[in-house]
């Protein structure tokens, strides 16, 4: 039986599964534009209010968009609209803080929730194919995170109380230092509240 060919460079692992994201993120997409139909929001303006809603229901604009990779202007532009709506009040101090109204904190549930048809999708995923293909996006984000191509991301992957593979059990290798507890690949976080800036002084 002769050995298989070598994949053509453009059809490399790597270009493969670049290119599955890639479809990916054409559902997103599509996904997101035909909930402004539903919702009148911008993709822009769902995922602050879903933000807002992550951090607690209050953000500084610049930090809006340094998370969102978004320019000041964009996010300014977005805040306005969304402020004309309703949806979230703007106040000064030393800078521009952004909180959701009441309307905004129901707006902002809707807007945190995923496309039915890709929960849809991954949840046809067998149980040990979703916790190796969430590690493997942890991995990826980690990636573009170092290089400076994408925000920093409140992942366990860059969280100070994260220790990978501490536990000898398969299931819960991982372990949390907030909670005190083991958890495994599936329950890995790419964002979380609890989430620390890792130490980066050494020890006297």
């Amino acid at each position: 039986m002769s050995a298989r060919a070598p994949l053509p460079d453009g059809d490399s692992t790597a270009a493969l599964v670049a290119t599955g994201l890639a479809k990916i993120g054409l559902v997103l997409r599509h996904e997101a534009w035909r909930g402004r139909e539903e919702t009148g929001l911008t993709p822009t303006q769902s995922q602050i209010l879903a933000l807002l809603r992550a951090r607690g229901g209050a953000a500084g604009l610049g930090d809006l968009a340094r998370e969102l990779a978004v320019s000041a202007p964009t996010a300014s532009d977005s805040v306005a609209a969304l402020a004309a709506k309703g949806l979230v009040a703007k106040a000064r101090g030393r800078t521009l803080s952004v909180a959701l109204t009441p309307a905004g904190r129901r707006e902002a549930v809707r807007a945190a929730r995923w496309p039915d048809v890709l929960l849809e999708a991954v949840d046809a995923l067998e149980p040990a194919d979703q916790g190796a293909f969430l590690r493997g996006l942890c991995a990826i984000i980690r990636s573009l995170q170092e290089r400076g191509r994408i925000p920093p991301a409140r992942m366990c992957a860059t969280c100070r109380f994260f220790q990978p593979n501490v536990h000898a059990d398969p299931e819960k290798p991982h372990h949390c230092g907030f909670v005190d507890a083991p958890f495994g690949d599936r329950q890995l976080r790419l964002d979380c509240a609890d989430w620390r800036q890792p130490d980066t002084e050494e020890e006297p």
